[in-house]
């Protein structure tokens, strides 16, 4: 697989995503980006200039343009991350989750139909070429469609049990239910048109260029600038975390390896309360930036649960580990210190975000 396109990839998935495969795996990627609030072209300063790298801002549900650019680039692959993901504005705000979670995803699966149809259904290479040469010309059994969802469409656990790739989906959010509904999408193209797909649903994902409107960078910021740090309810909803690059080689370990019509549940088996997560954090910002008088736990503050807030998630990642050998690289704790020495040295990245774009206001009252 030599030409990839990845939706939303101006987005904190998606750029992990287009800059491991542009710096390590050394693929083009093509970009497409709609560029709505948390889309920031600022996260792609490292590939912005490879020959490898394109982009085009471009909203997911504009078939023609969509069709008009798959027939253009010629992809071995698509890699569909661009969603509205933020819990709390699917609340204030569901239609939007609507238009781009379900109907988005509706027209990547059919662009990417018609393109796979115009392909051959096999390529041979010339004798006169090296035995290890590559047709430059994507062939339809080689051609893979990589939808890229959440684990919070399976609900909510209790104190036990992991989800897994099995579990029944029981979304309880504007988002989850809008994700699951893509999922199914998906599903059905593979059934009834044969569209060669594989699906992920990931864990709660964090990492370096992370929009600050979710509870890590949030904290991070908030700490920063000795605001309080809202914890929702007692702080006891369990989530398990995944840092973002561990998250961007799964995916594409994924939609290389994995098998047709299978999802693959990605997690990093790192089971922690949000409060646990705002302490540590706490903890190691009092190690490398200490406050003037007195420690960042004194700024924790309890607000209000959100409505409908999930007690717990956990993922099963069993079937990724043994059956194409991915595994997370890092813990919970080495993760979480990378991340905040990454916003600590990066200022030039979050700063304008927090002046112009969201500043911390509390979102998902309704």
């Amino acid at each position: 697989m030599k030409r990839f396109i990845i939706t939303g990839g101006a987005g904190f998935i998606g750029s992990a995503v287009c800059r491991y495969l542009v710096k390590e795996k050394q693929v083009e990627v093509l970009n497409l980006d709609k560029l709505t609030y948390a889309g920031v072209p600022e996260s792609l300063k490292e590939i912005e200039d490879s020959e490898r790298y394109r982009f085009e801002q471009v909203d997911v549900c504009n078939q023609v343009t969509v069709a008009s650019l798959f027939a253009d680039f010629q992809p071995d692959a698509v890699m569909h991350l661009a969603a509205e993901s933020h819990v709390d504005r699917s609340i204030d705000g569901p239609s939007a989750f609507m238009e781009t979670n379900i109907m988005g995803t509706y027209t990547m699966l059919e662009c990417a139909r018609e393109y796979w149809l115009s392909l051959p259904e096999d390529l041979s290479v010339p004798e006169s070429e090296s035995p290890n040469s590559k047709p430059q010309t994507p062939n339809r059994s080689n051609f893979r469609f990589h939808h890229i969802s959440t684990d919070e469409v399976y609900g909510s656990l209790g104190a036990a049990g992991l989800f897994e790739e099995t579990t029944s989906y029981d979304p309880r959010s504007p988002y989850s239910a809008s994700k699951a509904s893509s999922d199914h999408l998906v599903k059905a193209w593979f059934h009834t048109y044969g569209l060669p797909v594989v699906i992920t649903n990931c864990s709660n994902n964090y990492g370096p260029y992370h929009f600050p409107e979710k509870l890590i960078p949030l904290v991070i910021l908030n700490a920063l600038d000795e605001k309080p740090l809202p914890i929702y309810g007692k702080g006891d909803n369990i989530r398990d975390w995944l840092y973002v690059e561990d998250h961007a080689k799964a995916l594409v370990n994924v939609v290389e390896k994995g098998r047709l019509g299978e999802t693959y549940n990605v997690g990093g088996r790192n089971e922690r309360t949000n409060l646990e997560v705002v302490e540590t954090i706490c903890e190691i910002l009092d190690e490398l930036r200490p406050r003037e008088s007195g420690m960042y736990k004194d700024l924790i503050t309890f607000v209000a649960d959100r409505p409908g807030h999930d007690a717990r998630y956990a993922i099963d990642a069993t079937k990724l580990e043994t059956e194409l050998g991915w595994k997370a690289e890092e813990n919970f704790e080495t993760g979480i210190r990378r991340t905040i020495q990454w916003y600590l040295a990066n200022k030039w990245w979050w700063s304008p975000l927090r002046e112009g774009r969201y500043s911390g206001e509390r979102l998902g009252k309704a």
